[in-house]
């Protein structure tokens, strides 16, 4: 696998959002096709255009005809509070439903859920 590709209506806003988020490098920014990547390789992420962009809904309780979530981005982190504020700081929102504690869901600026987590200590 190379990548996990996230539909947008701005590739290169949504591809600088998640390089700032993660720490990652932009590799690629077109109008309709970017990519960010670590500095160390493995797969990344890809954002393609999509003029019809609807914002998903979650969780998935809305009426059939809505977007639902088709996936999301599980991110560990060391400090949640620390990384919830930064997140925010970079245009994400705080989700208002909380499925569990130590995750925090939020939304990316196009309103694609990602989990801020932190690993149980063993």
């Amino acid at each position: 696998m190379t990548s996990t590709v996230i539909g947008t209506p701005d590739p290169s806003a949504l591809a600088r959002f998640y390089a700032a988020l993660l720490g990652w490098e932009v590799r690629r920014d077109e109008p309709d096709w970017a990519t960010v990547r670590s500095a160390d390789g493995g797969p990344g992420l890809s954002f393609q255009y999509e003029e019809h962009h609807h914002r998903p809904v979650w969780p998935g309780h809305g009426a059939a005809e809505e977007q639902q979530m088709m996936m999301h981005l599980d991110i560990e982190v060391e400090d949640l509070a620390a990384a919830s504020v930064y997140a925010v700081g970079l245009g994400a929102s705080v989700a208002e439903f909380q499925p569990q504690e130590g995750v925090l869901v939020h939304y990316d600026p196009d309103g694609h859920p990602f989990c801020l987590w932190v690993a149980a200590e063993e």
